[in-house]
């Protein structure tokens, strides 16, 4: 007996050592994907003129002409980090804190987010990508353990369509050729991505002052734990604008699932913080 609690006292030390290196295959991972995007070459040296919003519908016009962006450098790339974020997994579980890092790639769309957290003091990773058009959400528990890995034409979609609904936070991306803009009226404006044989699209809402206030889509399926899908209606929300080093931004962002049962909010995020390359 006294053998087997040495044992397992020194499995459980060694754990709680493995536990907090740094290292790990998810965040290695998530690196390497963004730093093989960083080094390609950027978007010409120019900046953002009226010219380049005049074609747009008239409230996604009035965004732009009203958010700081005119005179600014063209962006190739946007990092963005959500320091306190409430995450859910799945409906039947309670949110989790997590911390939420992503990188938007303008040129050929390419978005990649890394999910860190821990579950009962075990370290949990996802990484969230669409890269070269393939769209893929997998979750790592303790560094090793792959809990789920959610690949598939709807996983393409959806990761398409989650790249246009952040859009207008990365302005050179509304400029190319890959989305195409349908006017609405006043206040809502219908955005379709077109990328590596497949199609989303969603609708874009404006409040009266210009900023963006949401953006719904049914191009979106909801992916269980267990691999189970259902088409569900989607919606990013965006609300309390601030002026941020010249650019007027959202603070506060939520991602919702409109189920016939309710609405769930299960990305909460009140803290983000934004850089352009």
């Amino acid at each position: 007996m006294a053998l087997l609690l040495v044992i397992l006292a020194g499995t459980a030390a060694a754990l709680i050592v493995f536990f907090k290196i740094p290292y790990s295959r998810t965040k290695a991972e998530f690196r390497r994907i963004a730093d093989k995007y960083l080094v390609k070459p950027s978007i010409p040296n120019e900046t953002f003129t009226s010219e380049d919003w005049k074609l747009l519908p008239p409230p996604v016009r009035k965004y732009f002409e009203t958010s700081g962006f005119t005179g600014m450098p063209k962006m190739s790339s946007m990092e963005a980090v959500f320091n306190q974020v409430e995450f859910i997994l799945s409906p039947k579980k309670p949110a989790i804190p997590i911390k939420y890092t992503q990188y938007n790639f303008v040129q050929h769309p390419v978005r990649i987010a890394l999910i860190e957290t821990a579950m009962y003091g075990i370290p949990f990773q996802g990484l969230d990508s669409y890269v070269e058009g393939t769209g893929s959400m997998k979750g790592v528990l303790g560094k090793t353990f792959t809990l789920f890995n959610q690949l598939g034409v709807e996983m393409d979609q959806a990761s398409l369509v989650t790249f246009l609904s952040e859009s207008l936070w990365v302005p050179s991306a509304i400029l190319q050729d890959y989305i195409t803009w349908i006017p609405i009226d006043d206040h809502h404006a219908q955005a379709i991505i077109s990328c590596y044989g497949i199609t989303a699209g969603g609708i874009f809402s404006f409040n009266d002052q210009g900023e963006c206030q949401s953006f719904t889509t049914n191009d979106r399926t909801a992916i269980g734990m267990d691999g189970s899908k259902q088409r569900v209606r989607w919606s990013a929300l965006m609300k309390d604008y601030k002026w941020i080093d010249g650019i007027r931004q959202p603070t506060h962002l939520q991602a919702v699932w409109h189920y016939d049962s309710g609405d769930l909010v299960y990305f909460d995020s009140r803290n983000v913080q934004m850089k352009y390359r």
